[in-house]
């Protein structure tokens, strides 16, 4: 009984006193009927999220008003078969709005044939429309429209990447011609690569399939996508990590030193993988140097 009290406290969460608004006003792109229904429920102390058929953003403002903010997208994990949501979403959203920012939770479509035309591109168009909608609409929410990143945990750090990596490539409509790119990106042990050698082969059968295509693999292997357009990147990993091996971060950090992009790594010796912002393996308080990193970004 109380573990079910527990759970309506952590789902009821978001709707108290926050706004939560449908991704899409009215079609889904990309999408085809079904009979599908969102479920939700936990495995130890996580809140997962499954079967999302229509996406939501969830944002938290600052209790203090003041100049135009930046804003931060989150994309919480889950190997591209649940959602997160908490401790990798909401816990994140209200952090971030306790400092001063916009935080807006993204609660993406996972893909699935069975509501997909295409199931690769669903969670990027997601991720994209999110960053449309905050943009079109920073003056409501009082955001400075050139201020807005995307931040992403495991397989929703693969989304963050891949949405920061692959902007110049509209997948949904975007009939204002509004920026698809990210201002900045906040990894906390991000999938990067879905190569055989350092991917996450269980996103990417996910995402792409079983027996995916190489130029499939080349694309969403967000290491090899990087350009000097990339924006600055703030990437969280613990060096234990043997879900997701820390050489993505690694990786993905070399290639934007290479091109000459801002990157900050902060790595933990120990902590393995999915902790959300509270490494209980070792000292340190990650989401302080991020903080910090973001705030440099706009003196």
């Amino acid at each position: 009984m109380l573990a079910r009290i527990a759970l309506f406290l952590v789902i009821s969460m978001p709707l108290q006193a926050q706004t939560v608004v449908p991704l899409y006003p009215g079609a889904i792109p990309n999408s085809k009927p079904s009979d599908e229904k969102e479920t939700v429920d936990s495995e130890g102390s996580i809140l997962r999220i499954g079967h999302v058929t229509h996406p939501t953003l969830t944002l938290y403002k600052p209790k203090i008003k003041g100049a135009e903010r930046t804003a931060v997208i989150i994309c919480p994990g889950g190997g591209y078969g649940i959602v997160a949501i908490d401790h990798e979403g909401y816990q994140v959203a209200k952090r971030l709005a306790d400092s001063g920012f916009v935080a807006v939770v993204l609660k993406y479509r996972l893909p699935d044939d069975a509501i997909m035309i295409d199931k690769s591109i669903g969670p990027l168009q997601d991720a994209q429309r999110a960053i449309q909608y905050v943009r079109e609409n920073a003056a409501l929410y009082g955001v400075d429209p050139q201020k807005i990143g995307i931040m992403g945990f495991s397989a929703g750090g693969h989304l963050a990447s891949t949405a920061g990596t692959h902007f110049n490539h509209a997948y949904i409509p975007n009939p204002k011609h509004t920026s698809l790119r990210p201002d900045f990106m906040i990894l906390g042990y991000p999938v990067i690569s879905f190569t055989d050698s350092i991917g996450h082969i269980g996103s990417r059968d996910n995402l792409l399939g079983k027996n995916p295509p190489q130029d499939s693999i080349i694309k969403y292997s967000n290491e090899l996508q990087v350009t000097d357009k990339t924006p600055p990147t703030f990437i969280m990993h613990a060096r234990d990590d043997k879900t997701v091996p820390v050489a993505n971060s690694l990786d993905f950090a070399a290639a934007l030193e290479a091109h000459h992009v801002p990157v900050k790594l902060y790595l933990y010796d120990f902590g393995g993988h999915g902790f959300g912002m509270h490494n209980q393996a070792m000292p340190g308080d990650w989401m302080a140097p991020a903080i910090g990193w973001l705030r440099a970004l706009w003196p």
